[in-house]
């Protein structure tokens, strides 16, 4: 039965192929030799099961949602700020050894409360 199923996906993700379409041009038909099918069940899947232990050593809150990531944590003072920054290190540490890059152009930091000491952190020194 764990043969069969092997087969099977083996089969889904051999002989598929792509090609590009822009202002009507197209190009010529290529394989695709890595990666899975978008917009498929078992991509969602394969993903998740791929950052499953994305927040390992996290201390911080981490929210996943499809390919998005929420690092949440309550800020006091510098020593917090330390921490959650060192947690997105950890994070970026991850995604450098999995190859699977943040884009820190798309993050953002979101301050909450009247007291917020508006703290600055980094990504990829950005």
């Amino acid at each position: 039965m764990v043969l069969e199923e092997k087969i099977r996906v083996e089969s889904w993700l051999s002989c598929i192929r792509q090609r590009v379409c822009v202002n009507g041009d197209r190009s010529a038909w290529r394989n695709v030799t890595s990666g899975v099918p978008q917009e498929s069940v078992l991509g969602s899947v394969l993903f998740l099961i791929y950052i499953n232990d994305l927040e390992s050593n996290i201390v911080s809150t981490v929210f996943k949602f499809a390919d998005d990531t929420k690092l949440l944590g309550k800020v006091n003072n510098t020593d917090d700020r330390d921490l959650l920054q060192l947690d997105l290190k950890q994070m970026m540490d991850w995604s450098n050894l999995w190859q699977l890059p943040f884009n820190a152009s798309k993050c953002s930091v979101m301050h909450l409360g009247r007291n917020n000491n508006w703290y600055s952190y980094t990504m990829n020194n950005q």
